[in-house]
């Protein structure tokens, strides 16, 4: 499959320290990928520097072809490019409408954008004049994969989606995720939890003190859990 998203040899440092180690990467239209491997590994900083926020210094991060490694972050998204960090980073004042509001201003997208992602997630239909920051953790995290899909990315990137929340709302955001795979999206996913990536990865990514080690089929590793002690230091 050609690569909608592919990262070759990313070197990425915070001040002197190195933390990325020529990284590289491939995410097919349709595919997602899990970067899996302890914390500390590189993970969070891999998905920076794809978007832009810690500035590779040697390496090439390629969108549909189009080397996109020297570019801002806001020209990153507007490339098509959806971020969703750890931790969510909502305007905490601005309401729901609001939050949606940036997401289609990020890359001028059209307000049936807006409609889709109320359609995936109908609570925030309900809470659209409602403060993100008053929302539950659930609908917060909805709330910032919705403002990404706002762009109507071609490559989705989330970090801990499911972090601290209740296993109905990790359904739904699992059910949004394959959904966008069937679309023909590109998702690059993090998660520290194996349980969570197994049922909905198609390939996973070891990461290992900023470096990328093994690239196997999630399906492999619920018979050979080798791979997950290694890097990871528990079975599945």
């Amino acid at each position: 499959m050609t690569a909608m998203l592919k990262v070759d040899g990313l070197d990425a440092f915070y001040g002197r320290v190195q933390v990325l180690h020529g990284l590289s990467l491939e995410v097919a239209k349709g595919e997602i990928l899990c970067l899996l491997g302890r914390n500390g590994a590189g993970k969070t900083t891999a998905l920076k520097a794809i978007m832009g926020l810690v500035p590779p210094r040697v390496g090439a991060v390629m969108l549909d072809g189009v080397d996109i490694s020297l570019l801002r972050a806001e020209d990153i998204a507007k490339e098509g490019i959806g971020y969703v960090p750890q931790g969510r980073r909502l305007f905490a004042e601005l309401t729901v409408a609001e939050n949606l509001e940036i997401g289609l201003m990020a890359r001028n997208s059209p307000r049936h954008a807006r409609d889709r992602v109320l359609d995936l997630f109908p609570v925030l239909a309900e809470r659209l004049h409602q403060r993100s920051g008053t929302l539950s953790g659930g609908e917060q995290q909805m709330l910032a994969i919705g403002r990404a899909l706002c762009l109507e990315p071609a490559v989705l990137m989330l970090d801990e989606p499911t972090e601290g929340l209740m296993p109905a709302m990790i359904q739904r955001i699992r059910e949004v995720v394959l959904l966008l795979r069937a679309e023909g999206v590109a998702v690059l996913l993090v998660e520290q939890r194996v349980e969570a990536v197994l049922p909905v990865a198609d390939r996973v990514l070891f990461v290992e003190n900023g470096r990328s080690r093994d690239c196997v089929r999630a399906s492999d590793l619920g018979a050979d859990h080798a791979l997950l002690h290694r890097y990871v230091g528990v079975g599945a």
